[in-house]
Parts: C-alpha cells; sequence; structure tokens
C-alpha cells in the first residue's frame, strides 16, 4: 500500500504523527516522507531520530494554503492530523479554532485535489458527534468538508475519508497525565468532574494501525469508527493512584457525561463491520458506492434501529488492572 509511496502527514510532530511514521517506516518502502508542521523546535527533535533519507521537514501552517500547494506536490498519500484541540482555548479563542481546524481542512482539501493526491484521510474525534463545544463542532465542520470533497474530485484519482476515534492513553492534555503529575507532586486527592464519566480509551499504537488499514479499507466517503473499549474515570483515578482519594468537582463547560462516536440519529446510515463502524455519507456522489464492502472483501450489514455506540453503553470496559498496565505504573 505504501511502499514506493510518498506520503504526507500535516500536524507531522505531534504524538500521532511520530507514532504514525515510526511505524510506516517500520512496516512498509515508502518514496517519501513528509512531515508538515509549523513548530521548528519540535522538527529538529525529530529529526534526531527520524532521519533516513526519504523524510523531509516542511515547516508550514495549514491556515497557509499556498505552503500547503508546495508540500503536497507529488504526494500520493495524505495524513490531515495538524489541530487546535484544547476545548477551553477553543472557547476563548473561537476564531483560531476555525481558522485552523475548518478554513485548514479546506486548505488540506484543495492542496490534495490540485496536486492529485490520490488517498487523504482526516482525523476526528469523538466530541465531532452530536458537538456542544466549540472543538467538536470544528471538527464535525472539518468531517463534513472532507466527505463531500468527493464530489469536487472529477476525473482527478482524489478520494477522501475520515477516521473518528477517542481519548488516546498519555496523549497531551488528557487526564491520565494529569493525575500522574498530580500524584508524583503528593497531591491530597484527584479532581473528578463526575463519579459516573466514561470515555473512550485507545492506545496511541491501535489508533495509527487503525487509520493504516483505513487506507487499504477506504472507497472515498466513508467516516470510519473503531470498536474500542471503554473506561471510567473513577476506575483511571484507582489505576493511577489508588492511594489518593478523589474529589468530585462537577462537570465542566463544553464537557459530557459520556462521549458518542455513533449517533442515534445516524443509525440508518451505520454499517457494522468486525473490528469497526463505518457510517455512510448523508450526500449522493457522482457514482454510486456499496459501503456494506470494504475496498479489502469484508462485508458488513447495517445496525439495529436507533444504535448508538456510547462510551457509557460500551459492551466492553476495561478494568482496574487493564488501565493500570495500559497508562503504567
Amino acid at each position: 500500500m505504501f511502499n514506493d509511496k510518498a506520503v504526507m502527514v500535516t500536524g507531522g510532530t505531534g504524538s500521532f504523527g511520530r507514532m504514525f511514521i515510526k511505524t510506516l517506516l517500520a512496516g512498509y518502502k515508502p518514496r517519501r516522507v513528509i512531515v508538515f508542521s509549523r513548530d521548528e523546535l519540535k522538527q529538529f527533535e525529530m529529526r534526531q531520530t527520524f532521519n533516513q533519507p526519504c523524510m523531509r521537514y516542511f515547516l508550514g501552517d495549514v491556515r497557509d494554503e499556498h505552503r500547503l500547494l508546495q508540500a503536497m506536490r507529488d504526494v500520493d498519500c495524505v495524513v490531515h492530523a495538524a489541530a487546535l484541540k484544547q476545548v477551553p482555548a477553543a472557547e476563548y479563542n473561537p476564531m483560531e479554532c476555525i481558522k485552523t481546524n475548518v478554513m485548514g481542512a479546506q486548505n488540506v482539501i484543495n492542496a490534495a485535489l490540485e496536486c492529485k493526491a490520490e488517498k487523504v484521510i482526516a482525523l476526528s474525534t469523538d466530541k465531532a458527534a452530536n458537538p456542544i463545544n466549540l472543538y467538536g463542532a470544528t471538527k464535525l465542520a472539518s468531517d463534513k468538508l472532507f466527505i463531500a470533497a468527493n464530489n469536487l474530485a472529477g476525473n482527478r484519482p482524489t478520494v477522501f475519508s475520515v477516521v473518528r476515534y477517542g481519548n488516546v492513553v498519555g496523549s497531551r492534555g488528557s487526564v491520565a497525565p494529569f493525575f500522574r503529575e498530580l500524584a508524583a507532586k503528593g497531591a491530597k486527592e484527584l479532581p473528578v468532574t463526575h463519579p459516573g464519566m466514561t470515555r473512550f480509551w485507545l492506545r496511541l499504537e491501535d489508533g495509527v494501525e487503525f487509520v493504516l488499514e483505513s487506507f487499504k479499507r477506504m472507497r472515498g466517503g466513508e467516516l470510519f469508527v473503531p470498536k474500542i473499549p471503554s473506561m471510567r474515570i473513577l476506575d483511571l483515578a484507582k489505576a493511577i493512584a489508588p492511594h489518593i482519594p478523589v474529589k468530585i468537582t462537577g462537570i465542566r463547560p463544553g464537557e459530557k457525561l459520556h462521549e458518542v462516536m455513533c449517533p442515534a440519529d445516524s443509525y440508518y446510515i451505520t454499517v457494522e463491520f468486525a473490528g469497526y463502524y463505518v457510517i455512510k455519507p448523508t450526500i449522493d456522489f457522482a457514482q454510486s458506492i456499496d459501503y456494506e464492502r470494504s475496498l479489502d472483501g469484508e462485508r458488513g450489514r447495517p445496525v439495529p434501529e436507533n444504535f448508538e455506540y456510547s462510551s457509557g453503553a460500551n459492551p466492553h470496559f476495561l478494568t482496574v488492572e487493564e488501565l493500570r498496565e495500559m497508562n503504567g505504573p
């Protein structure tokens, strides 16, 4: 799939980008791998580890379409991972979030079409399903842009799809590193917003593998959702610092009790496969596509009426021991 291909990752110096490129280089022989990001220090640090002859480092911002066009020349596959992701920062700086997450998404689409890239996958988030904060709303808008972009391709070879998944273990700004830091500082209690709160929980390497597999499955227009476990926030606190009591602080503005990846309102366009779901596009494309059969030949089936894939009703919950193993000592 990726042998002798040119692959570009926007936001490539982030935790996902680094793991994606590590996995890509270990399993394939790409012709060129382009890291596109705006942080020169992170690029410098990344060069110390990823310095293979195929590596290219482009300083640039997805807000700059001209720079994207320069970086994406002769690229075959694009992973769009660049985004502003902090919920409070997005609420306080809404237009900055919109410029990157929505307008930046359209710039990536325009560049991919102009450069005739073959396949583009945009990373989404569970917060884009029935969003209640600006970050989630911008990612929903981004999802819609990438899906609709399949109608813009015309006779170009470019197809677009989206991958949506939940919280990544240990990612920057997430609750697990926060709890660990408090425990290391000798905190007397851990702040928990609600005792019943749940989240989808995913190892970074599993998220990367799902994106790689989605490139092989995609026909264009799908929104891929992996089947992943959930965790209870109280169980996470027990796993990280069992000796520290919790303090209930109340749900914060823009925060949900449970996250959703396949909304009940979309059950009629949701298809279940062995290890994942596909949410079909709500718009018609010029060519009819059978989304119940993936490009690798797997068959799916429609989900039951009013089906919803929620972290609170997930059949697979991680135990305290499993969470401890996933999050380290």
